[in-house]
């Protein structure tokens, strides 16, 4: 029976859900608004499944990088609704043309970002632009193993310890999938990315939320929520707190400070990241619209390159090179007192005020900034 004792050696990959034979494991949400499996003792044979898939505890064989490219989609308008290059979109349409399912994030309904296959050509564009936090994997191993058994070609993006997680499950390598995982920095909780929405957003009803609109560039890109009344929330992600929260380390899982999946090895056929530094290591590439990192990892993604490259256009890069600016790639961010501080305060106040309280340094001025952000929530 899987235990978490140490929360940083959970990931919420989902693998000991997805494998229990008695249905006994449901994933529930800590007070930080992270996954994490719980166990209903009556219902569990003790077959030990879970504690066998789990990656933390059996790592699975990562791949060796095989081939590094700077590359972005000749497709002007794939490419600008896409978060870097517009690679992932050619994947998953070269998958789902040939009778394939390819799995990613997506916002529900309710803007919760879940894992889901997608077998129609239309609804690619529902798993364009970064998800700034965990997605929820839910049946998604158990459809894909069923799929792969069918022999139906199947893409599973995610982040390295969900591709891990599904590689678990599965127990066994399908030709006829291939795995794509990306340079993942960290995720933050559904709890902290709900609790900045509903600041934000107050009482607008969402049409569409992108963490990364190029309207501008891809290297200066904005925070831009579409409202239902037309009246949308735009701001440069330099200047959002949501997203200095992210790329400071404020609210990511506790697993992601201690990633056992960092390093040039990678767990996906593909990597796919952002070029950051592409104007420096490769400027004939760099046009403000978006650049990919296309790392090929094995035979099978070399094969799919292969079928998509006449739609890109690509240049090698030099493996050591194209890290410089992806440190994220082999290096777990660094945990501070700042995190500790932000999930003291944000059930207490507004999310922009936890940001805010986090960063003063003394203990009497976060003190009375505190109490100062007390008396004025109860006033409004």
């Amino acid at each position: 029976m899987i235990q978490i004792k140490n929360k940083a050696e959970c990931t919420g990959c989902h693998a000991c859900y997805s494998k229990c034979p008695q249905d006994c494991i449901n994933m529930i949400e800590d007070e930080e608004g992270f996954l994490y499996p719980n166990i209903d003792s009556t219902k569990c044979i003790k077959c030990g499944l879970c504690e066998k898939v789990c990656p933390i505890l059996h790592k699975t064989k990562s791949l060796k990088v095989k081939r590094v490219y700077g590359a972005y989609n000749k497709n002007n308008k794939t490419r600008l609704q896409s978060s870097s290059g517009g690679i992932f979109s050619l994947i998953s349409q070269e998958c789902v043309s040939n009778g394939g399912i390819c799995f990613g994030a997506i916002y529900d309904d309710n803007f919760n970002v879940i894992h889901k296959g997608i077998e129609q050509e239309n609804d690619i564009c529902k798993m364009r632009s970064s998800k700034y936090y965990q997605s929820i994997i839910g049946s998604s191993f158990n459809i894909a193993k069923e799929k792969l058994e069918k022999n139906k070609p199947v893409i599973f993006s995610g982040t390295p310890c969900q591709i891990a997680g599904l590689k678990s499950v599965l127990g066994k390598d399908f030709e006829n999938l291939i795995c794509i995982d990306i340079a993942c920095h960290g995720v933050p909780s559904s709890k902290v990315f709900k609790k900045y929405i509903n600041e934000v957003c107050k009482n607008n009803e969402i049409e569409n939320i992108n963490f990364r609109d190029k309207s501008i560039s891809w290297d200066n890109y904005s925070v831009k929520i579409n409202y239902k009344n037309n009246q949308d929330f735009v701001q440069l992600g330099k200047d959002n707190l949501y997203i200095q929260g992210f790329v400071n380390d404020y609210y990511l899982r506790p697993s992601c400070y201690e990633c056992r999946f960092k390093g040039i090895d990678r767990e996906g056929d593909i990597t796919l990241a952002d070029f950051w530094g592409v104007d420096k290591i490769k400027p004939d590439l760099y046009d403000k619209k978006g650049i990919s990192l296309l790392f090929i990892n094995s035979e099978k993604g070399l094969n799919l390159f292969n079928k998509i490259k006449n739609n890109i256009y690509y240049e090698d890069v030099n493996i050591y090179e194209s890290i410089k600016n992806n440190i994220s790639m082999v290096e777990s961010p660094k945990k501070s007192l700042k995190r500790n501080l932000f999930f003291k305060y944000i059930d207490k106040v507004t999310f922009s005020q936890a940001i805010e309280l986090a960063n003063i340094n003394s203990s009497i001025n976060r003190m009375k900034a505190y109490l100062k952000f007390k008396i004025y929530n109860l006033k409004k």
